[in-house]
């Protein structure tokens, strides 16, 4: 993650000094896909995958779009990531001589968003754009557990059923920004930065929690230049 932020500060700094002049041709849709990162700090869980986004601009500063991310990653379940019941019945579940502390459940995530709105542009730069967007969608995550064998069956306890994985769905909330550079008007390559708060598996976990997700990806426009009317 430091050395995509490294990374990150150069290409604003030259996309901001690139050219002074304003832009004079916006095409009415444009597309991104590319390598995107997912860091949720209370978790110690990064994840790595893939963001994508579909726009269309209504006007030069405001698009409307979908956006969509999925990301994969492993972390492990300590208690301290429970919410009281569950520390609790984790308590219950344990023999004697083994401590709370003594658990570590190891775990494979996968996580996916769905979000849809506005995003505002700042389109004063020839080959700069900045933007900032409301960060509001659907969350879906899914977590399986790979305890070992003395571990098992009191993950299965936990989770209920004898099951050794467990999914969610939750709404999450946030803000984010970025920069494209506009090589031409039909293609371009374009950082974002966004953070989200989200409450997953609320029934195990303990409380709302943060995550950041950070997209490299190039950016295609196509259709016709939303300038002319102007």
């Amino acid at each position: 993650m430091r050395r995509f932020l490294s990374y990150l500060l150069p290409f604003l700094l030259f996309a901001t000094f690139t050219c002074f002049s304003q832009q004079t041709d916006i095409t009415q849709f444009s597309v991104i896909g590319g390598y995107s990162y997912l860091a949720t700090p209370s978790l110690n869980l990064a994840q790595r995958g893939f963001n994508g986004d579909l726009a269309q601009n209504v006007f030069p500063w405001l698009s409307v779009g979908f956006d969509f991310s999925v990301f994969t990653g492993y972390s492990s379940i300590i208690p301290s990531y429970l919410n009281t019941a569950t520390q609790v019945k984790l308590l219950h579940l344990l023999p004697p001589v083994i401590p709370p502390s003594a658990v570590k459940i190891p775990y494979n995530s996968s996580t996916y968003t769905y979000q849809l709105g506005p995003q505002f542009n700042y389109r004063r730069l020839k080959h700069g754009t900045f933007f900032v967007r409301p960060a509001l969608g659907l969350m879906h995550a899914k977590a399986d557990t790979t305890p070992n064998p003395f571990v098992a069956p009191i993950v299965g306890a936990l989770l209920g059923g004898g099951k050794l994985s467990t999914s969610d769905n939750t709404v999450f909330y946030g803000f984010g920004g970025g920069a494209t550079w506009e090589v031409t008007p039909h293609f371009g390559l374009r950082v974002t930065a966004d953070m989200a708060r989200f409450n997953y598996f609320s029934n195990l976990l303990n409380g709302s929690r943060n995550a950041v997700r950070l997209t490299v990806a190039p950016k295609f426009g196509f259709g016709k230049n939303i300038l002319r009317g102007y």
